[in-house]
């Protein structure tokens, strides 16, 4: 009967420091990630809507729920042409520090978990802070009503002025 107890403590005891060894395995590689984007970067965006360097992902692009999700990453300075998009769009800022501007206002300072409501057919453009990158999340509402409407591009006054000028955050969700 003593031999059995000390079997069984014994792989007691064993199972005990697997368990332990296994979660601070586990932390450590939680840890490992956590510098990580939770999507990847995507491919540099090529075209002249866009100023500086800046990724996109897109993860969804749907036509029974009228969606188009991506992901687009901002190098510090680039930012997106102005434009508008006919059925909305909304802006879910994961990482990061930026920029939303409405034509006629002042630009907004954008940071991690800021979220932009855009109304349909609002001229704007968003980008990254000089200093910082950006990464947000851009969910396209409404696509049935067609697709953005690119315009000219954001001078680099314009860009200047906004860093100077920016009020913290006055028409986001947050």
């Amino acid at each position: 009967m003593n031999n059995l107890k000390i079997v069984f403590t014994i792989g007691i005891v064993s199972l005990s420091t697997l368990f332990v060894a296994c979660n601070s395995m586990k932390v450590g590689m939680d840890n490992q990630r956590g510098n990580e984007p939770a999507f990847p970067k995507g491919n540099k965006i090529t075209n002249n809507n866009f100023v500086g360097t800046a990724w996109i992902t897109m993860m969804v692009t749907d036509s029974v729920y009228n969606t188009s999700i991506g992901t687009v990453t901002f190098e510090p300075g680039a930012r997106t042409n102005w434009h508008k998009h006919p059925g909305g769009q909304i802006l879910l800022i994961t990482d990061g520090q930026g920029y939303y501007q409405e034509k006629g206002k002042p630009a907004q300072l954008l940071k991690k978990g800021d979220v932009v409501e855009i109304r349909p057919m609002i001229e704007h453009w968003h980008g990254a802070t000089p200093q910082k990158t950006l990464i947000h999340i851009a969910v396209g509402t409404n696509t049935v009503k067609g697709s953005v409407v690119w315009l000219q591009q954001v001078s680099n006054d314009e860009y200047l002025r906004a860093t100077m000028t920016t009020p913290k955050n006055p028409t986001t969700n947050n």
